[in-house]
């Protein structure tokens, strides 16, 4: 988004609107929802951040809206409402060269005086971020963008976008500028109008559109999946139905064993009936083998025939949940595998100790141990090959890793289910401290450990069991303490 229309929008909603308070507000990692009180029709604000920065204006009932708003952490509202809600938008800051703009909000608070503060909006590709100033406490970023200055910045020369917009506006520049120019964006009605059309556009192509292909490739490779799991089954279930008349043979063949036994090649019965027995095989081994293999093929009819019935319920689920996922009530549909156990409902929606990925290669307990530092889930691996699990099974793409620099030791993972850019420093320092005891160097002074995101480690075939290989990763240095 140019920035030129950043400030004629927000400055067009300070004219025509300012005087609504928000009523709502949600922060997750991508973007920062403000949902205003006043209208008949409930909007707000979204200032995106990831894929591109940019600042719409939807419906609170917009499917964008909803799959935004249903990725932010449950308690976002809680941790941002204390500040926004019930405040009203007064002043707009920025400069129409720089894609930066400051929300000056005030608010009155229980005392009865009148607090300000500025919500600085960084719209930069690459560099997007939120911050609030003019506050006595930090209010938590939730993974809001990479940190920025909270001066505002001071261009050099006049961009592109600016020179476009002389060159088309002439004498109009600050009216355009102050968004009192509808023409800025294409539609009809006013700007504003514009604006939330032109937002809802934008939302289809950059999150509804992408997401709606993403579900259709999960669902066709997911049904892909069940179609080959079903075929399995048949196949598994053809191959031990054609062992279950041995098992008739074998009592047949049993029965005459008072006068067959030792006999090979083929047993002739009373009956005149022959048997083919297997090469090299009495008629007693014969026999054995048989009702084995019956026994076997009728236990594993049994297993088929549970297995088929989980696919039919896992087919239900998975259209369920395409139906729901069709009505956006979610960021990201479930798999329609569901974890078993007594922590079902405790670990819903995330991978940890999922099956068999939390136990150990050697089936005895679990492969790591977990420990909770002010909130924050740090998991410990028990050995290389747990190590391994750990790291590549259990962890999320954004969760924290540590390791002892060149010293054999555990492997550390700091859960970030709430996506967070950074986390706190104390976390990550008890983090390190638990990483260094529990290796070699747990003797020994003050060692460095290695700290990187579990998407930078990656481990190529042929490696030892718990050695990988870090992309990017930054080191720091502390005392093993257990």
């Amino acid at each position: 988004m140019d920035a030129p229309l950043l400030l004629a929008l927000t400055r067009a909603w300070l004219r025509d609107r300012g005087d609504l308070p928000v009523e709502a507000v949600w922060a997750s990692g991508r973007a920062l929802g403000l949902r205003w009180a006043g209208r008949k029709s409930a909007e707000g604000w979204v200032l995106l951040l990831q894929p591109k920065p940019e600042l719409w204006l939807l419906g609170a009932d917009h499917p964008v809206w909803k799959r935004l708003q249903a990725e932010a952490p449950k308690d976002s509202g809680k941790l941002w409402g204390p500040w926004l809600q019930g405040a009203r938008l007064r002043a707009v800051e920025g400069d129409p060269r720089e894609r930066w703009v400051g929300l000056v909000f005030q608010r009155r608070a229980i005392t009865g005086r009148l607090e300000t503060l500025r919500l600085a909006f960084q719209a930069i590709p690459g560099r997007p971020g939120i911050r609030v100033d003019g506050l006595d406490m930090q209010v938590p970023r939730l993974g809001l963008g990479v940190p920025f200055p909270a001066a505002a910045p001071e261009p050099m020369e006049d961009p592109p976008p600016i020179t476009r917009w002389r060159e088309r506006w002439g004498d109009r520049l600050e009216a355009a500028l102050a968004g009192e120019e509808a023409d800025v964006l294409e539609g009809e009605g006013d700007l504003l109008s514009r604006h939330r059309s032109w937002s809802e556009g934008r939302a289809e192509a950059l999150i509804l559109g992408p997401a709606k292909a993403s579900a259709e490739r999960r669902r066709q490779a997911e049904t892909a999946r069940m179609d080959r799991l079903a075929q399995a089954l048949a196949r598994d279930r053809a191959k031990h139905a054609e062992h279950l008349p041995l098992k008739e043979q074998a009592r047949r063949l049993s029965s005459e064993l008072y006068r067959l036994k030792g006999t090979t090649r083929e047993a002739v019965l009373l009956d005149g009936s022959r048997l083919t027995l297997p090469e090299s095989t009495t008629a007693e081994d014969a026999a054995q083998a048989w009702f084995v293999a019956a026994k076997k093929a009728e236990r594993g009819l049994v297993r088929i025939s549970e297995l088929e019935s989980e696919l039919v319920r896992e087919r239900a689920a998975w259209a369920k949940r395409v139906e729901a996922e069709g009505e956006s009530l979610a960021p990201e549909p479930p798999s329609a595998r569901q974890p078993k156990g007594k922590n079902t409902s405790k670990n819903k929606g995330t991978k940890r100790m999922q099956a068999g990925e939390g136990k150990r290669k050697d089936g005895k307990g679990v492969a790591f141990r977990s420990v909770m530092v002010d909130g924050f889930e740090v998991l410990i691996g028990k050995g290389d090959a747990e190590n391994d699990q750990l790291t590549f099974k259990v962890a999320d793409n954004l969760d924290v890793w540590l390791h002892v620099a060149s010293v054999p030791g555990s492997h550390v993972v700091i859960r970030n289910p709430d996506k967070l850019s950074d986390l706190p420093r104390h976390v990550i320092e008890r983090a390190a401290e638990l990483a260094a005891y529990h290796s070699k160097a747990r003797d020994g002074g003050k060692v460095e450990v290695h700290l990187a995101r579990i998407a930078d480690i990656s481990k190529p075939r042929g490696f030892a069991p718990g050695k990988v290989i870090l992309k990017k990763w930054v080191g720091l240095r502390v005392y093993p303490k257990p």
